[in-house]
């Protein structure tokens, strides 16, 4: 019986959106309902566990499961012997200080003897440590933003987004301890056939997380400036150019990268290129 890797994901909220989302583009097809706890792909030798983030890395340490797509800042506090096999780029964050807006704040030696709330004493402890500072940690699971409105600490740590939240709750953001996102991990006791899967696996991933870091582009240029819009246009190896019915025009197709698309694209307008059309890349194998 050929074995299945197994690769835990959050059981809810959007990491567990994201992630199922990365497997499908991928395409692998999972047959689960909405409260199942485990659930195997219909097309790919892979058993999905529906875990409790915070449970994860031990999941990893034991080699229940074998991989795991997880917060990069979960593994920082829970998990910072397990390897990282790839970054995904999405549920990106950052793990940050917070105080009270009317707080006066010079740096990081104001947490000296503070009362920091946290679900993040281990991040803490270390980002302290690396100034000599010592505080007095109050561990919550759960939701940290009130703890100063009610007297419970000084201070918070906690990981923030867009910072609304912090906003929303008269805090503001001081100090940025690490930046976090979804990461694949691996388990030390991955045994040799699941290995393999896991690099037919990774091969996938990679090919999607390449796809979107480009734009395909396709235009139509003069071909007295072919040579100046070809430079602008370096693709994976070299654009392509093919000849129009009108005469004196080609086709050039290649791609973009994502970051640097508005810029190329008013110069290759400024070099006198036409009937520019883009679209999203699926995959990119290169």
């Amino acid at each position: 019986m050929t074995k299945k890797i197994r690769i835990a994901i959050q059981k809810s909220g959007r990491l567990n959106e994201d992630s199922l989302q990365i497997l499908k583009d991928c395409g692998v097809s999972i047959d689960n309902g909405r409260d199942q706890l485990k659930a195997s792909a219909a097309n790919f030798p892979l058993e999905v566990f529906y875990l409790r983030n915070g449970d994860i890395p031990q999941y990893l340490r034991d080699g229940v499961v074998d991989i795991a797509i997880i917060g990069e800042n979960v593994l920082i506090e829970k998990g910072d012997d397990i390897a990282i096999a790839q970054k995904l780029g999405f549920s990106k964050c950052r793990v940050s200080l917070a105080v009270p807006k009317g707080t006066k704040y010079d740096s990081v030696k104001d947490f000296e003897g503070k009362k920091i709330a946290t679900s993040y004493p281990n991040t803490v402890l270390g980002y302290l440590s690396q100034f000599n500072v010592k505080a007095d940690l109050h561990i919550i699971n759960g939701s940290v933003e009130i703890a100063p409105n009610i007297g419970l600490a000084d201070a918070i740590c906690d990981i923030v987004s867009s910072g609304s939240t912090l906003f929303k709750n008269g805090l503001k953001e001081v100090e940025v301890m690490l930046k976090s996102e979804a990461v694949l991990a691996v388990s030390s006791k991955i045994d040799t056939e699941r290995q393999e899967i896991l690099d037919k696996l990774l091969f996938r991933i990679q090919s999607v997380l390449k796809g979107r870091d480009y734009k395909y582009v396709l235009l139509n240029a003069p071909n007295d400036r072919l040579d100046e819009i070809i430079k602008m246009l370096p693709g994976m190896k070299s654009p392509t150019v093919l000849p129009l019915a009108e005469e004196g025009w080609s086709s050039v197709h290649s791609v973009i990268d994502k970051n640097e698309f508005w810029e190329v694209i008013d110069k290759l307008k400024d070099s006198g290129a036409q009937g520019i059309l883009v679209s999203d890349i699926e995959k990119m194998v290169l």
